[in-house]
């Protein structure tokens, strides 16, 4: 059982390192701009509001991401539930270590070291830490976040054009269910 929970975790991880048949939101050739992040501020519990698509929450809602200062690291706890908000709960840990002002690098798969490992970029956080936006240079991915399961339209607004500013295609972005 063991052998074949670590071969799944490899596969779903070799796919994940293959960012060359992941679509992509974003026009690359625009340079992304980060912010600087207080770690302490941003730590604790966000919600995802919204989401490009990609296979890794497929069919994910109510999802959400509880971030833990470890010393010189943090660790990430994303949390996905299946179908609905109130569906069946699955978890999946990382662990996160600040490489720039606002750029992280996620570890998906500590026990195989480079493998796994993703870029997650700080694009814009409120002044109040209540909405962030956060992007991926390729383009595959990208997020916006909240501390609250619900945001005014008018702070969607503001996290769209962030993503504008930074290259990605609003237009393929989703909702998501909270």
């Amino acid at each position: 059982m063991r052998f074949t929970t670590a071969l799944m975790a490899l596969a779903t991880t070799v796919a994940f390192a293959t960012p060359a048949t992941a679509a992509k939101y974003r026009d690359t050739s625009v340079p992304m701009q980060t912010v600087n992040v207080n770690i302490d501020r941003y730590m604790g519990k966000w919600y995802e509001i919204a989401r490009f698509p990609n296979w890794f929450e497929n069919n994910c809602a109510g999802v959400t991401a509880e971030y833990t200062l470890q010393g010189d690291t943090f660790e990430v706890l994303n949390t996905c539930r299946q179908g609905t908000p109130d569906g069946p709960a699955r978890s999946r840990k990382a662990e996160a270590t600040p490489v720039g002002p606002g750029k992280v690098k996620v570890d998906f798969v500590q026990m195989i070291p480079g493998i796994g490992v993703g870029d997650y970029w700080v694009l814009y956080v409120a002044p109040d830490y209540s909405l962030a936006v956060v992007g991926e240079p390729s383009g595959s991915t990208g997020w916006v976040l909240s501390r609250t399961p619900q945001i005014r339209q008018s702070q969607l607004d503001t996290a769209y054009d962030v993503l504008r500013k930074n290259g990605y295609d609003t237009s393929k972005i989703q909702l998501v269910a909270q």
